[in-house]
């Protein structure tokens, strides 16, 4: 068990700040972990029974005979062994016992557990992970019963999932509990009407009826929906008559409704029925991203412009980038995904081996992925990225010199200007929303600490194949483009003039199932004066 905690802690230490849930790789160690601790709890309960058998040896033992000594305690006595061994039992023999009892063998499992406790995720994390399920709920439209029977679709070439998992109806309605108390109404009543079917259905729960129905209600309510709210609150009120809120709510929501029935004019409300409220039941409410529709559809594999007139213009090729001495031998398979902007797909771009290897430095160095603030040039963490990334040098191994002189080879372009390459993981509907790689024009500063001008272009490489979801998406042109393990994609950011290119607008869509890995390569402008001269016109 000693050798166990240290690898275990060994394992975790690169885990010990939060933020757990934006990598399924570390919370892959988290899985080991909780293996042990099973371990540690069965070994416990291994020695709670013996220490409990041998009470049970004891008491039957002194049962048969204080059956006999009691029966007739001076003929007993009488034998000066009898009274010999009562003298020695109950100086030496209970106290013996006592101890037994006394013993504590949960010491070892606590003491276990205690050490573990510091790498365990906490609120945030948990939050964190509800809230990603949300996400991908919205992004895939999927409804809650999806979730909770663990019926979640394969995506583009890929279809089904190896492990099932289930929700219960507590954990519906920690779900539900959780984006109420973001004020997150929408999501609130999907989750809470699911904890109420699932409970309606017969399931068992330490969740109340009761509360279900407060929360489903006033959720409802938000969401501008008042003759549900009152059918919702007559239940309550008929379960619960005693509530603390329910009355004084029912009878606002009465009057609410009874004021808009005046000003429209109407009598009387028509008997409403209530029914189960669906993904569609409510508009999900807008928010920051423009884009939001046109994103989370390509997303699905939905809206794609690949006409086939499109794929006309689309080949594949041996690229040896002018004869490039360490391409001749062995061209690197070139595929076009798109073809205005130009966008290609590198094949055999990456071994397993290789990949194994980034990986493995990688995964010590993760942290929490960073955007470069607009205004600053600082990074800083975001929403609508999540991840975790490390930052990996020609020093870390000759791997690494390896790979950034193929992106070299294969792309024509120099990188000794180019940022390192950032290894990135994907956790529980790990994302990156629709963004630019380059900087703007109202951000003059977002690359000035750098001193090598504005990203030029992006190499991106797919380390893992995923199983469902985690597409890379340009919702300007309607494209979308999948993982592929060992395979990498490639496009310019900037026309020739140093312009950007804002149809290289993408994302990294939320992953629905599996682990994604992937590293980057932002190639820059400076250095590339005769790889890639200037345009004559802004857009060339």
């Amino acid at each position: 068990m000693q050798i166990l905690a240290v690898w275990t802690m060994c394992c975790l230490s690169c885990i010990i700040d939060a933020e757990i849930f934006t990598s399924i790789g570390q919370m892959t160690d988290l899985i080991f972990t909780e293996r042990e601790l099973v371990q540690s709890l069965k070994e416990y309960i291994k020695a709670e029974e013996s220490k409990l058998a041998a009470v049970k040896r004891w008491a039957d033992k002194l049962e048969v005979l204080t059956h006999a000594s009691t029966s007739d305690p001076e003929s007993f006595l009488a034998h000066p062994v009898n009274a010999y061994k009562l003298m020695k039992r109950l100086n030496t023999e209970w106290s013996e016992l006592e101890s037994l009892v006394l013993h504590d063998p949960s010491d070892g499992f606590i003491s276990n557990i205690s050490v573990h406790r510091q790498y365990f995720p906490d609120q945030e994390d948990e939050k964190g992970a509800a809230k990603a399920l949300m996400r991908l709920q919205d992004t895939y439209n999927l409804d809650s019963e999806s979730f909770s029977k663990g019926k979640l679709p394969g995506q583009g070439q890929y279809s089904g999932v190896r492990y099932s998992a289930f929700l219960t109806v507590d954990d519906c309605f920690d779900m539900g509990k959780t984006a109420y108390n973001e004020n997150d109404y929408y999501h609130s009543v999907l989750w809470m009407q699911q904890a109420l079917k699932q409970m309606d259905a017969g399931e068992e729960a330490k969740a109340y009826k009761a509360e279900i129905l407060d929360y489903l209600s006033y959720s409802v309510y938000q969401m501008g929906d008042l003759p549900r709210a009152i059918e919702l609150t007559r239940r309550l009120v008929s379960i619960d008559p005693s509530h603390q809120r329910a009355g004084g709510n029912l009878r606002y929501f009465e009057r609410l409704l009874s004021k808009e029935l005046r000003e429209m004019d109407l009598n009387k409300q028509e008997p409403t029925e209530e029914k189960p409220i669906q993904l569609g039941t409510y508009e999900r409410p807008r928010d920051y991203l423009p884009e939001r529709e046109i994103y989370e559809a390509l997303c699905r594999g939905e809206g794609l412009k690949m006409t086939p007139q499109r794929r006309s213009r689309l080949f594949c090729r041996y690229q040896d980038r002018n004869r490039n001495p360490r391409l001749l031998l062995k061209p690197m398979k070139e595929e076009d995904e798109w073809d205005s902007p130009h966008i290609v797909r590198y094949l055999e771009a990456l071994s397993d081996e290789e990949i194994e290897k980034i990986k493995q430095l990688a995964k010590p160095k993760l942290a929490r992925a960073t955007v470069r603030d607009p205004k600053t040039g600082v990074l800083t963490t975001a929403q609508y990225r999540v991840s975790k990334s490390a930052w990996l040098e020609d020093d870390d191994d000759l791997i690494i010199t390896r790979v950034n002189q193929r992106i070299e080879d294969v792309t024509g372009l120099s990188v000794d200007t180019a940022e390192l390459l950032q290894v990135a993981n994907y956790g529980v509907g790990g994302q990156y929303e629709p963004h630019f790689d380059f900087s703007r024009k109202d951000e003059p500063d977002a690359f000035k600490s750098l001193g090598t001008g504005n990203r030029v272009a992006t190499y991106l490489n797919y380390m893992s194949d995923v199983e469902a979801g985690g597409a890379t998406v340009f919702p300007d042109f309607g494209a979308a483009i999948w993982p592929k393990k060992g395979t990498a994609v490639f496009w310019y950011n900037l026309f020739r003039s140093g312009e950007g290119d804002y149809r290289t607008r993408h994302a990294a869509c939320p992953v629905l199932v599996g682990s994604k890995w992937v590293s980057n390569k932002w190639i820059h402008e400076r250095g590339q004066e005769f790889r890639r001269p200037c345009g004559l016109t802004e857009v060339d």
